[in-house]
């Protein structure tokens, strides 16, 4: 723990029938974990880190279909900005809180040092309900939220990006906004947009792709052979339905997959095509031919070679880490495992690929959207992933060699590597005034 930094104490929160922590005591924890083996550095500079540099909240109103008008909350935290701007998704959920975007600004700093781009991290959300919401509605919702939080991002300060319930789409009316707002057009403000207004191709697929290159990198490591592994899927949105997509193509056996409204199970094998074609028809991946009906927790506890955690947080507790039965997991989701179940899962010779690797192909595709976007020069599909793959290979590669080297579990690994990261170009930087 570090000295002399006054927390809150730690919200809690139901899962899977048990208490755990919030999102944030468990990021911070994360971070005491580490800096045990960088305590060569002054205390004051790893406090800094400890904590984000600017919180906004936001309350503002939105005009709804039938003429009533609405108040939302939005946020916007910026962890860190030391190694460059900030760069972080906006997530429209009703369940969206302060603590859990505090913790998701922390998580992308360390996501953006681990694949060494220069950037730092940052977040946003807007507690509302958009499948209880028109698309006018959520237009105006999002073109307000821009406005609100224009005073802290920009191409050179924070860059938003989609998240949860968000989209091309989305990020397509908040740089329009910003534009129009300026008075010209900048597409560097967002990333994740659509191809038309200056995204970059293979930038729907990174999150998957580079969690795809970190499991093959992980099985070539344990000597797993893909052509005879088994997954299951937790979450079929975007992350997790390509996910289970291109591991089929590297001959994985897609098991079993689920979404928030329960799960599919068969031993033999499902087509992930066939079943994303299903959920888009129906809504759910319930309900698919030939597959038994499975919760979400007992998926999670299904045997299987490769677990792909890929819905929200805190799935990998305490309570349900000694049942697993994978020998990789690859967490496609953000905070998906509690540190008592890093601890468990370690123990019990689970590979753990954290969060922090191996869903940090979003936003490595997302510099180079903005890269190619403040150049107007853009790439095609091959050069987008293999720069990807070249990056998330020599990321996978540095954290398990500090894993080894310290004779720690994977996650605190990527810690060491993150942290000692910023913490020198914190001191590179020194401290104004």
């Amino acid at each position: 723990m570090i000295d002399n930094v006054v927390v809150a104490p730690p919200v809690r929160a139901e899962v899977v029938g048990k208490e755990v922590e919030s999102p944030f005591a468990i990021a911070q924890r994360q971070f005491d974990q580490a800096v045990q083996y960088l305590n060569h550095y002054p205390k004051g500079i790893l406090a800094k880190l400890r904590v984000p540099e600017r919180e906004l909240i936001v309350n503002f109103p939105v005009r709804m279909d039938n003429g009533d008008i609405q108040m939302f909350t939005g946020y916007r935290v910026q962890h860190c900005t030391v190694r460059g701007p900030g760069k972080g998704g906006i997530r429209f959920h009703p369940d969206v809180t302060l603590d859990e975007v505090r913790a998701l600004a922390m998580w992308m700093t360390w996501k953006t040092a681990v694949v060494g781009i220069p950037y730092g991290g940052a977040k946003g959300g807007v507690v509302c309900d958009p499948k209880q919401m028109s698309i006018q509605e959520i237009e105006r919702l999002t073109r307000r939220y821009t406005t609100e939080i224009s005073i802290i991002i920009g191409p050179e300060s924070d860059i938003p990006a989609p998240d949860v319930n968000t989209n091309p789409q989305t990020m397509a009316w908040l740089m329009d906004t910003y534009s129009m707002n300026v008075g010209h057009t900048v597409p560097a403000v967002v990333t994740g947009k659509p191809l038309e207004l200056g995204g970059s191709v293979g930038r729907h697929e990174a999150t998957a792709r580079g969690c795809q290159f970190t499991i093959r990198r992980a099985a070539r490591h344990l000597g797993l052979d893909l052509t005879q592994a088994t997954a299951v899927i937790q979450g079929y949105g975007n992350a997790g339905s390509i996910a289970a997509r291109l591991l089929a193509e590297d001959g994985v056996r897609i098991v079993a997959v689920s979404d928030s409204k329960g799960g599919i199970y068969n031993p033999k094998g499902l087509d992930p095509v066939a079943v994303l074609r299903w959920k888009q028809e129906t809504g759910s991946v319930v309900g698919y031919d030939d597959a038994d009906t499975v919760t979400n927790a007992e998926l999670l506890e299904l045997p299987c070679d490769i677990l792909v955690p890929a819905a929200l947080e805190n799935q990998l507790t305490a309570h349900n880490a000694p049942r697993i039965r994978a020998r990789i997991i690859g967490e496609a989701a953000n905070g998906p495992t509690t540190p008592e179940a890093d601890a468990i899962l370690y123990d019990r010779g689970i590979f753990v690929i954290p969060d922090i690797l191996a869903n940090a192909g979003g936003v490595t595709v997302s510099y180079f959207e903005w890269v190619q976007d403040l150049q107007y020069l853009f790439w095609d599909e091959a050069e987008v992933n293999r720069r990807l793959e070249q990056v998330m290979n020599r990321a996978f590669d540095e954290v398990i060699a500090l894993a080894q080297k310290h004779k720690v579990n994977n996650r605190i690994a990527a810690y060491i590597l993150a942290i000692d990261r910023v913490a020198r170009a914190t001191m590179l930087r020194g401290i104004w005034p």
